[in-house]
């Protein structure tokens, strides 16, 4: 059972959303709240993304649409960081993947 109301909230808003590929907790860290978002079926090194929320979005009267956005924004940033190469590196493997055509 969570120790605070503030934890509870946040776990009960996250039982509303179910996906396939993610599955979402929460956290009590050093009196915040912290949001962590894992793949359900890791088949391949990825890391745990997590976020706080800040206590006077717990309490805002817009806390359940204020969180969906933070959610959204997390999902976002997260897949984002799940790419091992972009346009931007500077580097090129020595093997680069099939899917790439070189002119």
């Amino acid at each position: 059972m969570p120790d605070s109301d503030k934890l509870r909230r946040v776990l009960e808003h996250l039982q509303l959303y179910d996906h396939p590929l993610l599955s979402f907790s929460a956290r009590e860290n050093n009196g915040a709240i912290e949001v962590l978002i894992n793949l359900k079926n890791l088949t391949v090194p990825v890391h745990t993304y997590q976020f706080q929320i800040h206590p006077r979005d717990l309490d805002h009267p817009q806390f359940a649409w204020n969180f969906q956005r933070q959610l959204y924004d997390a999902l976002h940033d997260y897949f984002i960081e799940m790419f091992t190469r972009t346009p931007q590196d500077r580097t090129v493997p020595a093997n680069p993947g099939s899917s790439a055509k070189r002119s």
